[in-house]
């Protein structure tokens, strides 16, 4: 069935309120709703267009450049709708700016109160989402002229696609990829004798290599060498005490094998330090190599060491980082959380980096994150903790969804070896 000819104009004239139709208050609101918009857009799609770290944030970044100027050519479209109206389709050009104000202010609310903390910038885009909703239907409800209204509206359908495709693709589908994970090994290299034969030194070399395409920082490392003892029973070991033996897997990093014949006395911390410098960074593709020694006097009760390496890392497409600092330690005053210092067998030392969101809404929106590493070592081992948190929420531990989030944001990855096994039999009968 056709439509009569004239019905979509009648049907307008019955929704535009006489009194409302092109007051110059309506004007001035639009404009207070368009004009905002495209200084924050543009002030915010300039930083994404020269500072984001990923390719479709840059691409989010000229995105708001262009809604920006979309929002500036419909403001002057509105001032020249609601006057002379020289430009035949200035009301369609206003139409369309208001409508892009309203998705962009609409996805920016939404990513707000997904992820940001600011008060003042959730109330300010809810203002402007609202604002721009409004700008829209006014414009909408005044004699706009639309030529070949199809075409028009399928241009704003696909440009709307793109835009909420860009955002999904973002905020949705990248944070859900498997981070990368660098490979970290240890070699072990000949032992050496002293001169007067009264100690020797095992060379250690430690390499990172990562075989991805993305980049990592360096958050923290550490390497630890632990000195066991190993004796033989006469006869085999019973049922019971290979499951006591069971229980202290993953326990400070033990590894015990359950053995028939072998008793394995707790291993004892030997040698630790870190072995890259918290806060640098490994590129795509490349490798880095570091040398330790581990050193023993000849009549070390120790019959073998186990070494291990670990190293925390995150993306750096996924954030920024300042230089990380030693930031305190659990003994005496330093100022580390109560979390800590719990443990009264562990000493920590604690190091921390300010973090930068890796696009523009989330830099503005957010509060300030640190990134803060813990190496924490005793008598049985040691290891590092790493986490990123507001200034103010570091004596709170998070919870397991909170610590899933913050890995998957960030990319946090940790990546390890170890044990290695070295038997020091060798050694020891030359002196």
């Amino acid at each position: 069935m056709k439509t009569p000819p004239g019905a979509g104009s009648r049907l307008r004239a019955l929704l535009i309120a006489p009194g409302t139709r092109k007051s110059p208050a309506a004007m001035a609101l639009i404009l207070l709703v368009l004009l905002p918009t495209a200084l924050l857009l543009g002030w915010w799609g300039i930083e994404d267009l020269s500072e984001a770290l990923t390719y479709t944030g840059r691409i989010t970044g000229a995105i708001l450049i262009l809604v920006a100027a979309l929002s500036l050519l419909g403001s002057v479209a509105v001032v020249d709708h609601w006057g002379r109206n020289v430009f035949p389709y200035s009301g369609m050009v206003a139409l369309i700016g208001t409508v892009a104000a309203l998705l962009t202010n609409t996805m920016l609310l939404l990513e707000t109160f997904r992820d940001g903390d600011s008060t003042l910038y959730r109330v300010l885009l809810s203002l402007l989402t609202a604002g721009s909703a409004w700008a829209a239907l006014t414009v909408w409800r005044t004699s706009v002229v639309i030529p070949s209204p199809k075409r028009v509206a399928a241009a704003v359908v696909v440009s709307s696609a793109l835009a909420v495709a860009n955002f999904g693709y973002q905020h949705l589908y990248q944070p859900s990829q498997h981070s990368a994970r660098p490979l970290v090994n240890v070699t072990v290299g000949k032992p050496v004798l002293s001169k007067d034969r009264k100690k020797f030194v095992v060379p250690v070399d430690i390499k990172i290599e990562n075989r991805s395409d993305v980049g990592f920082y360096v958050l923290g490392t550490e390497f630890h060498a632990m000195g066991e003892r190993v004796t033989l029973s006469r006869t085999d070991r019973p049922r019971e005490q290979w499951r006591a033996d069971a229980k202290t897997f993953r326990e400070f990093y033990v590894q015990r094998p359950l053995s028939r014949k072998e008793v394995y006395q707790p291993g004892q911390l030997v040698s630790a330090q870190p072995w890259m410098p918290f806060g640098n960074w490994i590129e795509a593709n490349d490798a880095f190599v570091t040398q330790t020694v581990v050193q023993l006097p000849i009549d070390t009760p120790y019959d073998q060491l186990a070494l291990y390496a670990s190293a925390q890392l995150a993306r750096k497409d996924r954030l920024g980082l300042d230089q990380v600092e030693m930031k305190g330690y659990s003994w005496g005053e330093g100022k580390v959380p109560q979390w800590v210092k719990k443990d009264k067998n562990l000493d920590s030392v604690a190091y921390r980096g300010r973090v930068y969101e890796n696009n523009s809404v989330d830099r503005h929106t957010m509060d300030p994150r640190y990134a803060t590493v813990y190496w924490q070592f005793g008598a049985h081992g040691a290891f590092l903790l790493a986490s990123i948190t507001r200034g103010d929420e570091e004596n709170r531990i998070p919870s397991i969804a909170e610590r899933h989030e913050m890995v998957n944001r960030y990319g946090l990855v940790t990546a390890e070896t170890g044990p290695i096994k070295r038997t020091l039999w060798d050694i020891k009968k030359q002196g």
